[in-house]
């Protein structure tokens, strides 16, 4: 110090930072801020990330056309394609399936009345009140069945416009993609990890997707063939819920099996529908709770209980399709959060179905 009291020359002053419980504080409020965004803009980030997810799933195709020396225009029209032939087969699959289901559904009006017969009579030999049966079951009638199907293909509408919305997006980025190599290459000399978490991204959402159709494929077929041999209607149209709903992770089975066991106690009364719940719980329970989420969980790198965490959180940001595509969201928010800054990369030793070192599985693109 000088006489006066001014600091030393070639001293200096203690370098300011903010308090480690601040920093904690103000990345919360940036998170809820963020999160509550994303959920009041659901409708459009929704199916732009489907379209992102289907684009990173057809990629391989645009870079297998490339080795193999053709134009970078007919691997984009390679990867259009089969990304195309699958949304319309879906699509026209379920459509026709759920008309078909509309339409045989009046019949079943007769057995229901009968249900509800011996469901009132049951009732009022427990000693339930009259009027209190009314107000339970007075609404239960097959007239509200239709109605609600009618409800819901006439919302196919909302359903088939987000739909073109995709397709149009899908025709842009696949189009960008044609130059995605190039791109990388450049990201990778320049942010070396930035490129590795957008590699990790990328490779985690394809293994998600391959193990998820192989697995749903073979759901779809037992569960299609368990039903055609109980006689239980529109086996097809179940088969295609099952592998659908196999793609919402440990919960997805019993989305599948409500429709079906509830048409089996129209068709068949109870025993019926309890050999449906039964056979289907004890295939799909084993099969895609049991053993698809670790083979999910060794491709993506992600635990049990970060899949179902991040199943309800996603549903409840972005509604049904946020929980059939929970898990690609959670790697891209991984990769952004975590991969792309090798300080927090041991984060995900955390959060993996096996604990490894950050980058030793090889699940990441370098």
């Amino acid at each position: 110090m000088t006489a006066n009291g001014a600091p030393a020359s070639g001293t200096t002053r203690e370098s300011w930072s903010i308090p480690r419980g601040l920093i904690v504080l103000l990345a919360t409020a940036a998170a809820v801020v963020a999160i509550a965004g994303i959920k009041g803009f659901a409708g459009i980030i929704g199916p732009v990330f489907l379209a992102l997810m289907l684009t990173v799933a057809v990629q391989p195709i645009q870079s297998w056309a490339q080795r193999r020396g053709w134009p970078a225009w007919l691997g984009m029209a390679l990867a259009l394609v089969g990304v195309y032939l699958l949304l319309i087969g879906l699509v026209g699959a379920l459509v026709v399936s759920v008309a078909q289901l509309a339409t045989e559904l009046p019949g079943y009006a007769p057995q229901l009345d009968d249900l509800l017969d011996g469901l009132r009579s049951a009732l009022r030999s427990f000693g339930v009140d009259g009027e209190q049966i009314h107000n339970m079951l007075g609404n239960l009638n097959m007239g509200k069945l239709v109605d609600l199907l009618s409800s819901l293909l006439s919302g196919l509408t909302g359903v088939l416009s987000n739909l073109f919305f995709v397709v149009a997006l899908l025709m842009f980025m696949v189009f960008d993609g044609m130059t995605m190599g190039r791109r990388v290459q450049v990201v990778s000399r320049l942010r070396p990890d930035i490129a590795y978490a957008l590699g990790a991204f990328a490779t985690g959402t394809r293994r998600y997707l391959l193990v998820s159709t192989v697995f749903g494929l073979i759901v779809a077929v037992i569960d299609g063939g368990l039903l055609w041999l109980l006689g239980v209607p529109l086996p097809l149209l179940w088969a295609l819920l099952s592998f659908i709903t196999n793609y919402i992770p440990n919960i997805g089975f019993l989305i599948g099996l409500a429709p079906p066991a509830l048409l089996a106690l129209l068709e068949g009364g109870p025993r019926l529908m309890i050999w449906v719940i039964v056979l289907y719980s004890v295939i799909n329970f084993v099969i895609q709770s049991v053993i698809q989420p670790k083979f999910v969980g060794d491709a993506v790198g992600l635990g049990i209980t970060v899949t179902f965490l991040a199943l309800v959180f996603w549903s409840w940001v972005l509604g049904a399709l946020g929980a059939l595509l929970a898990i690609p969201l959670t790697l891209l928010a991984r990769a952004l959060l975590l991969d792309i800054d090798p300080a927090t990369r041991w984060v995900n030793v955390l959060i993996s179905e096996r604990p490894e070192e950050p980058g030793e599985s090889g699940g990441a693109a370098r």
